[in-house]
């Protein structure tokens, strides 16, 4: 393992691999962001809708 680490520094080929690990990650933090944020509004209109329908059915 040591020897694998070793030979990453040394090439070119793990720096790529480190920076492709980041934007990787950097991309999932964006895409579950979106996520939340699309889920809370989501919800909420629902929520809405539901209260909607619900009255004009002439329910309680």
């Amino acid at each position: 393992m040591h020897r694998l680490l070793g030979r990453l520094r040394r090439e070119e080929a793990g720096a790529t691999a480190v920076e492709y690990a980041v934007l990787l990650a950097l991309i999932l933090v964006a895409v579950m962001t979106a996520i939340n944020a699309l889920g809370s509004t989501s919800s909420g209109i629902w929520a809405n809708d539901t209260t909607n329908i619900t009255s004009s059915i002439g329910g309680s």
